[in-house]
């Protein structure tokens, strides 16, 4: 784990966060610069610095990662308006923080 890493840091709780969901695998909390009226971050405990640098034992943390989305699409009942999962990836695709996170953004009006 970088020492810097700031998703790091709200995962270890070093910075104060409100999860919205947390297990073993990841924790969910609100986007502090939300792009959308449903703007969660999904973001693993496992420092991954980017989808380029997932290994194959990591597939599980994918796989927990979009489940969570669609749960929380569902718990902010965005599930039937309509939301979107995404990764931004490397600096060019939009990535800010170097550590491994999943989008879900929605809640716009039809």
């Amino acid at each position: 784990m970088p020492s810097d890493c700031i998703f790091c840091k709200i995962v270890n709780k070093e910075i104060p966060s409100a999860f919205l969901f947390e297990n073993d695998a990841l924790v969910v909390f609100k986007d502090i610069n939300p792009q959308a009226p449903v703007h969660l971050l999904i973001v693993p405990r496992k420092h991954i610095r980017s989808i380029n640098d997932l290994k194959d034992e990591d597939r599980s943390i994918i796989s927990e990662m979009i489940f969570s989305g669609r749960n929380m699409a569902k718990t902010f009942k965005t599930d039937t308006s309509g939301y979107k999962l995404f990764f931004n990836v490397e600096k060019g695709g939009g990535q800010e923080v170097f550590h491994l996170h999943l989008h879900l953004i929605g809640g716009f009006e039809k």
